[in-house]
């Protein structure tokens, strides 16, 4: 058995980037305020990295998205493979011509002659107060332009092994740092490698109802799971990973099996990545589905900031555990 540490998800990103950077003189990181002069980012998740790699390879930089797309950019053409802190998510916004038009776009621009290597970090997730420009899930933005990446870990032994294979990566890769994930301890193996993209974790198996989540999502789900138990309800429980490229023959040999599919997602719900899960799954399983697709993830509206709001925003585990209930109702 694997010897393994425990660590917060934000001490495993700071282990993912000193390896790399140890192994590949290539790798750079840059963004705001995340060399030690700074405080090592606003997480503490790059504490040490400029003291060890020096100042020509980890750099705090100017509060401007656009500079740091743009260098990234302009770095992984000339050779090298950057990490870009974009601070929070809903601050992508600003530098979105950047990942959109350029990063994600000019290996097919170039005839395949030029890729870009970026792996974009950056913080998101609600539960803390930091209101509509601060907290939310874009992951579905991202998955809708070809080209790019989308990987959203749910603990700290996936955060290390999903950035290790960003940072390898050929394409630009956005990995998403949620905030319900980031503080939570959890056992990390010495050995800790790069985890596939586009393949997905089965949690837990099961033959009622198969759940499909990732990010803070999968926390709740598994908070959900002894209830659901108790009731005498057996759920398969995947850990998505990736949001883009997704694992469509795990989750359809999951639901093939169950019959009944939950997707849960923190992202609103309406437009949601949640939609082209279950678009799928009708259009491939429809007629051995013994109930409709599922699907659970935020009102349409910008997060509250007010903690009664921004709770009631959240998809709680009694909503997980009523969808799950009810859909083990039917057929």
């Amino acid at each position: 058995m694997s010897e393994t540490v425990k660590m917060h998800a934000f001490q495993a990103i700071n282990a993912a980037l000193h390896e790399a950077m140890e192994a590949d003189p290539k790798v750079l990181v840059f963004g705001e305020d995340i060399a030690d002069p700074e405080g090592g980012g606003v997480t503490g998740a790059t504490v040490g990295l400029s003291t060890k790699f020096g100042g020509m390879r980890v750099k705090s930089t100017p509060i401007s998205e656009q500079a740091i797309m743009g260098a990234a950019i302009g770095a992984a053409l000339a050779g090298y493979k950057p990490v870009a802190e974009i601070m929070l998510m809903n601050f992508t916004t600003v530098c979105m011509d950047m990942i959109f038009n350029h990063a994600a776009k000019l290996r097919f621009m170039s005839g395949g002659q030029s890729t870009v290597p970026i792996t974009i970090r950056t913080l998101t997730g609600a539960g803390w107060q930091t209101a509509g420009q601060h907290a939310d899930h874009l992951e579905g933005w991202f998955a809708h332009a070809a080209g790019i990446k989308v990987v959203a870990p749910s603990n700290p032994a996936e955060y290390k092994g999903l950035l290790l294979s960003c940072i390898q990566d050929p394409d630009p890769c956005i990995i998403i740092e949620s905030a319900g994930t980031l503080f939570i301890p959890a056992d990390v193996p010495v050995d800790q490698g790069p985890i596939p993209l586009g393949v997905a974790r089965v949690v837990q198996e099961g033959t009622d109802v198969t759940i499909v989540s990732w990010s803070s999502m999968v926390v709740r789900s598994l908070q959900a799971l002894p209830i659901l138990a108790e009731a005498g309800i057996s759920v398969e429980l995947i850990d998505l990973r990736t949001v883009s490229p997704w694992d469509r023959e795990t989750v359809l040999a999951s639901v093939a099996k169950t019959g009944r599919c939950v997707v849960v997602h923190e992202a609103v719900r309406s437009f949601g990545p949640g939609a082209e899960i279950a678009a799928t799954v009708n259009e491939e399983l429809f007629g051995q589905l013994k109930a409709p697709v599922r699907r659970l993830g935020a009102p349409y509206s910008p997060v509250p900031f007010a903690k009664v709001l921004e709770d009631a925003f959240l998809v709680s585990v009694d909503e997980i555990v009523a969808a799950v209930t009810e859909v083990a109702s039917q057929g």
